[in-house]
């Protein structure tokens, strides 16, 4: 009789194949009675044996469509077990999103989600521990003069991988948040673009459960994203540094010249507020390598009448270009602008973030390490003097100054009036 080698992989059909053949019965000479007797007893040996092949073989498969109790092409899900992914990713950023608003909800929406996807006790946990600090940044907003009224979030599943018993599923959240007239003077809405990924693992019930989350952007965290991290230690800062900016409100008045300067800056915050989501094919991306915050100030800063400089001088920062095969280090680079903008004196610093006006912008250190990791431009600013920022990565419309400074209390803060 042939041996199955255990070392060695065999698809599923081969394996039942060779356990049909084993199981195969062998006639012997016997009367007709015992001969249909011991037939039925087989058979009815063979189709337990077969059922438990048949489930051992195709367990890495059927896994996939655990949730639904569907089957799934191995190394994929199935749409009905990946609409369950979605619906679960959905239900827990949604909680975290009205975990913000004025007016919460009681319920959890993600402890209500049926269909064979739960959180995990762990997690569970790490998401009750998520929404109480967001209640905590939610009370800050409002001690700033910032609140929500509604919010939408929606999530689409983008890609997902099975590997043995673990799922990794990245999904894209949309969010758009509508501010409460406090001031009077507040933009309708606010939004996001925002990215994660998940990590389930299946269960022996054939269920699935969330494992894992975390955001896979590099720039400033979502106002609906909880710090998962302690700051990093104060080293100490840059030999080149813009002063850091006070955070206090109100600020002292700094009006902004807008005529004769021979700047557009109008056209700054429409090009920003128009590409913030749908990015210009004009010119390439940056999220992969670094992050595409400051490639799209650039960008937002030439559409204004910003003039290129491509004329190297014996000044390290002192270019600012882009062209078909390459850019200058300071078009897309955090640092590398705020070094050029001081060496050309395109910008000037300014001592109160709560300064900046449209088409001024905004950096952030998150963790006061001396190097700088965002850059976002001003697209808008409330007669109350309350500044709105439009940026990439993750890319958000209007988010106000408020809701980073109550999502980042320990950050430096850079301004530069442009």
């Amino acid at each position: 009789m042939r041996r199955i080698n255990r070392n060695q992989p065999l698809h599923a059909v081969s394996i039942i194949a060779e356990i049909v053949r084993r199981f195969r019965p062998r006639h012997r000479s016997r009367g007709r009675g015992e001969n249909s007797v011991r037939s039925r007893i087989l058979s009815r040996r063979r189709a337990t044996v077969l059922a438990v092949a048949v489930s051992a073989a195709l367990l890495p498969v059927s896994a996939a469509g655990a949730a639904t109790g569907s089957a799934a092409t191995s190394g994929t899900a199935d749409r009905a077990t990946t609409d369950a992914f979605g619906r679960i990713a959905d239900a827990v950023l949604t909680d975290r999103t009205a975990a913000l608003l004025d007016r919460q909800q009681l319920k959890s929406t993600a402890a209500k989600i049926k269909g064979g996807v739960r959180l995990s006790s762990a997690l569970t946990k790490t998401e009750g521990t998520a929404l109480s600090a967001l209640r905590g940044r939610q009370s800050r907003l409002a001690a700033l003069g910032e609140a929500y009224t509604a919010a939408d979030t929606r999530v689409g599943v983008d890609k997902t991988r099975i590997k043995g018993s673990r799922a990794t599923v990245e999904v894209t959240e949309t969010t758009v948040l509508t501010y409460k007239k406090i001031r009077g003077d507040e933009p309708r809405t606010t939004g996001f673009k925002a990215h994660h990924e998940l990590t389930f693992v299946a269960q022996a019930d054939g269920t699935w459960k969330l494992s894992g989350l975390r955001s896979t952007d590099k720039g400033p965290r979502a106002v609906n994203e909880p710090v998962t991290t302690a700051p990093a230690k104060v080293r100490p800062s840059a030999v080149i540094d813009a002063p850091r900016a006070a955070t206090t409100y109100p600020a002292p008045a700094n009006p902004k010249q807008t005529t004769g300067t021979g700047y557009d800056y109008t056209a700054m915050a429409a090009y920003a507020e128009k590409y913030w989501k749908n990015y210009n094919t004009a010119y390439r991306k940056f999220n992969g390598v670094g992050g595409d915050c400051t490639n799209f100030v650039s960008q937002s800063l030439l559409a204004g009448k910003w003039q290129p400089i491509s004329t190297v001088t014996p000044e390290e920062y002192d270019t600012w270009y882009y062209v078909a095969n390459g850019q200058s280090d300071s078009w897309a680079g955090v640092n590398e602008w705020s070094w050029f903008t001081q060496t050309a004196k395109r910008t000037t610093p300014l001592a109160n973030v709560y300064q900046l006006d449209v088409g001024d912008v905004l950096q952030m250190d998150f963790d006061k390490d001396g190097s700088k990791d965002h850059t976002m431009i001003t697209s808008y600013r409330g007669s109350n003097g309350v500044p709105y920022l439009t940026y990439h990565d993750a890319d958000t419309y209007r988010r106000s100054l408020s809701s980073l400074i109550a999502s980042y209390p320990t950050a430096a803060f850079y301004g530069y009036r442009t």
